[in-house]
């Protein structure tokens, strides 16, 4: 196996390969408007850092969001793209699943909450407890406003750093890291873990801004 996961569903984009065994090489590159500018350029510069070539490449993950639509809709068009070039399978993940996996690795237990940035002073978030069975998902995921979440046990995410007054502080992880997103993949496939892997579909929890014009109106004298 060598799978390359990347994700652009929150700021910046996150780009990571593993071999079935380890992390091979992972970065973090660009912001919240240059998804489009340094996805490709990052695939590359890690697949050179970590010395394999694309037509390795056997699976390829993206985080499905939520997450704003432009940033989304680049990760989503790049997997997929890639996985129909290159042969390899391309697996789907609830990027919020990813933070989650990060927060546990860094010690948290029990439940929790992930929240990040879903514009127009909204969250995006999504309940988890993490106990002798795992970690696993148990609400989720939403598009609130920040004052409705009236959080009750510790939340994690970039929308900690937007509204610490009104979700608890701020506390790390903030954004999707590569390699975590990798890891939780290679867990799925191997049986490991309670994380589902999803279809490459975005998970857009509200319409975008732009729609289909309606029907002309009649006019009248």
């Amino acid at each position: 196996m060598l799978l390359l996961a990347l994700d652009t569903a929150t700021d910046g984009v996150a780009v990571a390969l593993h071999d079935g065994e380890r992390v091979l090489a992972a970065t973090r590159a660009g912001t919240a408007r240059s998804h489009n500018e340094v996805l490709v350029p990052t695939v590359a510069a890690v697949l050179a850092e970590a010395g394999r070539e694309r037509t390795d490449v056997t699976d390829v993950a993206v985080g499905v969001g939520p997450g704003p639509y432009t940033g989304l809709r680049v990760g989503l068009v790049t997997a997929r793209t890639l996985a129909l070039a290159w042969g390899a399978r391309v697996h789907g993940v609830c990027s919020l699943d990813a933070i989650a996996a990060q927060a546990v690795a860094a010690g948290l237990s029990g439940e929790f909450l992930v929240a990040t940035d879903a514009r127009r002073r909204e969250v995006h978030t999504a309940r988890y407890v993490a106990d002798g069975h795992g970690v696993r998902r148990t609400a989720g995921p939403d598009v609130v406003a920040p004052a409705d979440v009236h959080p009750d046990v510790p939340v994690v995410g970039a929308g900690t750093r937007l509204h610490p007054d009104l979700l608890g502080g701020v506390r790390e992880p903030f954004d999707v890291d590569g390699a975590a997103l990798a890891q939780l993949v290679v867990d799925a496939l191997a049986g490991r873990g309670t994380w589902e892997l999803l279809p490459p579909e975005p998970l857009y929890l509200r319409r975008p801004d732009a729609t289909e014009p309606g029907a002309r109106k009649r006019v009248t004298a």
